[in-house]
């Protein structure tokens, strides 16, 4: 693994990819914090509440992990034992799926949410609770999560001697090569994975959407025509989680296709690094979209902003 010794000098590369976790990680942070102090002061919670502030929690501690990761590729260090490489790892995945999870529990929420009173979908409105999310989000999570348990068997320490049929991870981590059946089990069982919790959050996309759209004509029916009424803070939060899931897609779709690509032909290092770029985009920008739409935060980081113009 000496090509590995590449990263240490690429600094361009190491400046953007400690600058995206910063980035990640305050957005995160701020988010976190004035979820809780919004969401301690509402007496009744909304539907989708938890699952944002559960998002803003699993994307600082996915963030951490990875900038601890980092160190292992781009900073001279003492080497890992066997167990911090599979713990890490296995973390940072568990991390992952949890954010996956909670990403597509938030559309199916907000899809419950905007459903008509008369509709099946409305019912569960008056039934789900906080825990009743909690617990389903953990169970998403288990299903996500076993398939990739068996990372903690395949996750070595890096030899000393170079090898080409170790995938790189850091610098200490390899992962072991997938016998020639067990490659294709693993492959069909990510697909499926993969598509699985894209679709849903596909079809509940499509109909917000279509609810959406419904009621602007209805909104328009019974205003004027020429006066675009308002937008309800349902239906704006409804058009941020729209946003959020089209860009979580087309990371997801990116994403698979790179790490489809380094496991079936030739593993690189420079093409590593901007696949990780890429599946993090979603964890650094999901933050201010959440913030951009919250009125109460923007305009108390508006006033925040002037006093320190002012002084």
């Amino acid at each position: 693994m000496n090509q590995s010794s590449k990263l240490y000098t690429s600094t361009n590369i190491r400046n953007t990819f400690f600058f995206e976790i910063i980035i990640g990680i305050s957005g995160n942070s701020v988010l976190l914090l004035f979820h809780v102090l919004i969401s301690s002061r509402e007496h009744k919670p909304r539907l989708t509440d938890m699952p944002i502030g559960f998002l803003a929690i699993v994307h600082l501690l996915m963030l951490l992990v990875v900038s601890v990761i980092a160190t292992d590729m781009f900073i001279f260090q003492q080497g890992w034992d066997d167990i911090t490489c599979k713990s890490l790892v296995f973390l940072y995945r568990f991390l992952r799926g949890l954010s996956i999870c909670a990403t597509c529990l938030l559309s199916v929420l907000q899809v419950i949410t905007l459903s008509p009173r008369h509709s099946c979908l409305a019912k569960l409105k008056k039934i789900l609770s906080p825990c009743h999310s909690l617990w389903s989000l953990f169970a998403l999570c288990f299903v996500y999560s076993s398939i990739s348990s068996n990372l903690l068997i395949h996750i070595v320490i890096t030899p000393n001697v170079t090898s080409d049929h170790l995938l790189y991870i850091t610098e200490s981590c390899s992962l072991l090569p997938f016998s020639f059946p067990m490659k294709y089990i693993m492959s069909t069982l990510f697909v499926f994975r993969e598509a699985f919790f894209i679709g849903l959050m596909v079809l509940s996309s499509g109909y917000m959407v279509v609810l959406l759209c419904r009621h602007k004509k209805q909104s328009q029916h019974l205003h004027s025509t020429s006066l675009s009424p308002k937008a309800s803070p349902e239906q704006r939060a409804t058009r941020t989680i729209l946003m959020l899931m089209s860009f979580f897609v087309l990371i997801s779709i990116l994403d698979s296709f790179m790490s489809f690509s380094r496991h079936m032909f030739k593993d690189d290092l420079i093409f590593y690094c901007i696949q990780i770029l890429v599946s993090h985009s979603y964890a650094s920008v999901s933050p201010f979209v959440f913030i951009s739409t919250e009125k109460d935060i923007t305009r108390f980081l508006r006033s925040m902003c002037e006093r320190i113009v002012t002084i």
